[in-house]
């Protein structure tokens, strides 16, 4: 098992040294407090993405908007500069 390129033994060693430490009546506090910060920090995580992908669908969707109006209003245009140009200039 590999967490963060921490090993099981390394973990190990890491909460002996945190027991020794903190103490047994402390320890379950850190391990709660530990605990909230990692589901709030996943919490936030999952957010973010969630925004960012509605971000995205939302641009998405104005391109494909724009690309279906953009040929229209070219050819109206085009049209325009046809109807101007054919026409005498004083």
């Amino acid at each position: 098992m590999n967490v963060f390129g921490i090993g099981l033994p390394e973990m190990g060693l890491i909460m002996v040294v945190a027991l020794l430490i903190f103490g047994p009546k402390k320890l379950p506090e850190i391990g709660r407090s530990v605990g909230k910060a990692v589901r709030g920090f996943q919490e936030a995580s999952s957010e973010f993405q969630n925004e960012f992908k509605r971000e995205s669908e939302q641009i998405e969707q104005a391109m494909k908007t724009s690309a279906h109006i953009e040929p229209k209003e070219l050819e109206a245009a085009k049209a325009e500069h046809d109807a101007a140009g054919s026409s005498p200039v004083s």
